[in-house]
């Protein structure tokens, strides 16, 4: 059985809560990644942030990202797998809920994401691709 945490993209990094989008955008940039999580100052994962959020929700209604907090954007509830969980159920949460990747939770702490690119890398093709096809079917 394959399980989220076979295909996770392990060690991922979080901003806080009260970190600037110009910080996320920042990091986001140094580690060549598209979304970071947001975690409180207990390490509680609450939310993801994406560079489309910075952009859209941020930069283009004329806000300036040095002060606009990352616990600002995200929305609730997040939407995190089980590292247990499998691949199967990673799959179907993806698509029910329309998101392209997906954090992955041991015990409450984060432990990685599952992004569509992990996917596609770890998994057989018609696979990914039915996937793809229910995100991008109904997505905005």
């Amino acid at each position: 059985m394959t399980t989220a945490r076979d295909v996770m993209h392990r060690g991922c990094e979080c901003l806080r809560i009260n970190d600037s989008l110009a910080e996320a955008a920042r990091r986001m940039a140094e580690l060549n990644v598209g979304s970071l999580p947001v975690c409180d100052e207990n390490g509680q994962l609450k939310g993801i942030i994406t560079d489309r959020d910075i952009v859209v929700k941020c930069t283009a209604k004329s806000k300036n990202p040095a002060e606009v907090k990352a616990g600002d954007l995200i929305e609730a509830p997040v939407r995190s797998i089980d590292a247990n969980a499998d691949i199967d159920e990673v799959l179907h949460q993806m698509a029910e809920h329309k998101i392209r990747r997906i954090p992955v939770l041991e015990n409450k702490e984060l432990v990685g994401i599952i992004s569509q690119a992990d996917l596609a890398a770890k998994l057989p093709q018609d696979k990914v691709g039915e996937l793809m096809e229910a995100i991008s079917a109904t997505s905005h």
